[in-house]
């Protein structure tokens, strides 16, 4: 039974440090009542109160990893409904599905395109993760595990009825955590066993909430910890009313069956590839963990990926690039210097612009903590007395060492200090204020 807020600031230190980010203790308590913080953000907490509080402070939907290394996905760990409320945590992980009917061919060209296809968007790598073996024959099923370990390193989900045979295909890949499909009524006690010898995730799957509900409780009393629940949506109506009532059982009621992350197959649904796509994009907006499709065309997986990332961006941080020196069309020692902040409309805005502009030009990225020029100005925090240091420690006058840069026209008031404050020889022009006139204005640079 989950405590109240009351009940677990008994258990808490009482020390008001702030350390966790709550003006209080008892703050902090109310908010870890609500699944809206978690017990490591106190550092002061003893090891009794831990293990009173650990049920209590677990988030609403636990935390669930399949795989292992660079291609593992970690999904679950949801502490709220909206993503106003405070923000979402764990991207959905991406996958194809694999079936025994393919040909060795057609299975490596999937799974070499799983391991390849990857894309950038607003300074991050995003890219389908997970591979799901679907096979009746079991030594087909293993096989197949074996074949996508070894050739994508993907996150995997292993789907049969039979125990025995998720074992078998589970077994020497146990260390890589797979996910085994599914345990039902029928089989949970087997499926469960072999979950908990081998220490894997493993899937529930019902017809209903109800029965889905009653195999989550049956997990929970087997204290396992990562499940995952897949409840037979046959629709898209289905889609959102199911995946609706579990998250919001989740969060709202903390009802612990169900407060596990989810699994949605689009490419058993229909055999639309267009409507497969409407399908997935609803389960990645409506809390799916893990999204199954057909096949990894770039124009299918790119748009959902960029979908989940911006979904699951925190809306309480702007979204930054990587503070540091960034070339464009291969610049020499010669070529210009631009600098600007790290908010990542202006770093695609300008770099675009300079890249349309064929001038090759080194692209300097101040950290403001992912504001715009005007923002951090007024902020003070792209200023000259902390842009002058950043330059002198970024690197660029050995790539450039002809010590002129640009910075941006809406900042054209700080030239004069900031070439004060940098000394020893620098030159600090005026660049233009609009994006669109930088390629005019580097042509002109580069003929001057």
């Amino acid at each position: 039974m989950a405590l109240s807020g009351l009940q677990i600031f008994k258990l808490l230190a009482k020390t008001n440090c702030k350390e966790c980010g709550f003006p209080t203790c008892m703050a902090f308590a109310m908010q870890l009542a609500a699944g809206k913080a978690e017990l490591d953000q106190c550092p002061y907490v003893s090891d009794e109160a831990k293990a009173a509080l650990g049920e209590a402070s677990a988030p609403p939907v636990r935390k669930v990893t399949v795989g292992a290394g660079d291609l593992a996905v970690t999904v679950g760990e949801e502490t709220v409904m909206y993503r106003h409320e405070k923000r979402f945590e764990n991207m959905p992980g991406l996958g194809v599905l694999i079936t025994e009917d393919m040909d060795d061919a057609q299975v490596s060209s999937l799974l070499g395109t799983l391991k390849e296809q990857q894309f950038n968007y607003v300074g991050r790598t995003l890219r389908p993760r997970v591979a799901a073996i679907k096979a009746a024959d079991a030594g087909r099923l293993a096989a197949l595990a074996a074949k996508a370990d070894a050739e994508s390193g993907a996150a995997l989900v292993l789907m049969h009825d039979d125990a025995a045979a998720l074992k078998a295909a589970a077994e020497p890949l146990k260390d890589k955590k797979p996910l085994l499909y599914a345990a039902t009524e029928a089989n949970f006690d087997a499926v469960a066993a072999v979950a908990k010898e081998l220490d894997v995730p493993f899937a529930i799957k019902a017809d209903t909430l109800g029965a889905l509900a009653d195999l989550g409780q049956k997990a929970l009393d087997m204290d396992f910890k990562e499940v995952v629940l897949d409840p037979s949506s046959a629709t898209l109506g289905d889609v959102l009313q199911d995946q609706t009532l579990i998250r919001r059982a989740a969060i709202k009621k903390t009802f612990r069956a169900l407060g596990f992350p989810t699994i949605g197959f689009p490419c058993l649904m229909t055999d639309d590839r267009l409507l497969e796509i409407v399908y997935a994009s609803v389960f990645i907006t409506k809390y799916a963990g893990i999204v199954i499709l057909s096949d990894l065309d770039p124009a299918r997986t790119l748009p959902l990926l960029y979908l989940g990332q911006n979904i699951y961006t925190d809306p309480q941080k702007p979204m930054q690039m990587d503070q540091g020196v960034y070339p464009i069309n291969d610049p020499t020692a010669d070529s210009p210097i631009l600098v600007t902040t790290n908010f990542s409309l202006t770093y695609f805005t300008v770099s675009s612009e300079v890249e349309a502009s064929k001038v090759p030009a080194w692209l300097v990225i101040m950290d403001v903590e992912g504001q715009s020029v005007l923002t951090a100005w007024a902020a003070g925090k792209f200023v000259a007395d902390a842009i002058a240091p950043f330059l002198k420690k970024s690197g660029i006058e050995e790539k450039a060492p002809h010590k002129k840069i640009i910075i941006p026209g809406y900042v054209a008031q700080i030239s004069g200090e900031l070439e004060e404050e940098l000394g020893d020889g620098w030159e600090v022009q005026v660049g233009v204020r609009e994006a669109a006139d930088i390629p005019k204005f580097l042509r002109q640079w580069s003929a001057n």
